[in-house]
């Protein structure tokens, strides 16, 4: 019985995921951006330009997609941290090549502090779209709080390469955890 109870969810799940278009391509405008925001004047510049990657990442495939994703990142929000990775879990079974879905329950894993759940997630995002800023950061954030600290390090340094302006760069500054030795960033 639990056999086939498997069987028919393997199922449904792969008939669920062929009905999911493919998310909308915004790869030129996302490298625009960045390209902005690298030649951003100030922090304040960066961040407004930062917003408008979010724009495209959560521009989901369709809008039953989209209706799972804001639904669980307003249960993320309101700190349903287990509702939200169900909601995730339902957009990446339906969804399975759309990156934002595995940064969101990413997020969520990492709220958690379950940093070994949210890794493989912020890798799978980061193979569907290399230059999703905020993953590569989460990558970093996360394989921090796993002490991998070299490896954060290398992570972070190449979110800052994409943008100079991340909060998160501040890690790698004196008396920061990812403090380089012996440089300035």
């Amino acid at each position: 019985m639990k056999q086939i109870a498997i069987a028919l969810i393997f199922l449904s799940t792969a008939a669920y995921a062929e009905e999911c278009p493919v998310a909308p391509d915004h790869s030129a405008h996302i490298s625009g951006v960045i390209s902005e925001i690298q030649q951003a004047e100030n922090e304040q510049a960066a961040r407004a330009l930062s917003n408008q990657l979010w724009e495209f990442w959560t521009d989901a495939p369709d809008e039953s997609a989209q209706a799972v994703l804001d639904r669980g990142m307003t249960r993320r929000n309101a700190w349903d941290l287990l509702g939200a990775i169900e909601d995730f879990d339902k957009l990446i079974a339906y969804c399975p090549s759309y990156a934002e879905g595995y940064n969101q329950r990413a997020f969520a894993h990492f709220l958690r502090q379950d940093f070994e759940a949210a890794l493989p997630d912020l890798d799978r995002a980061i193979e569907l779209s290399p230059n999703h800023v905020a993953a590569i950061s989460g990558r970093a954030l996360t394989l921090l709080g796993l002490q991998r600290i070299d490896e954060a390090r290398e992570a972070l340094q190449q979110a800052l390469e994409l943008n100079p302006w991340l909060s998160e760069r501040h890690l790698l500054g004196p008396g920061g955890p990812l403090e380089l030795p012996g440089e300035d960033i």
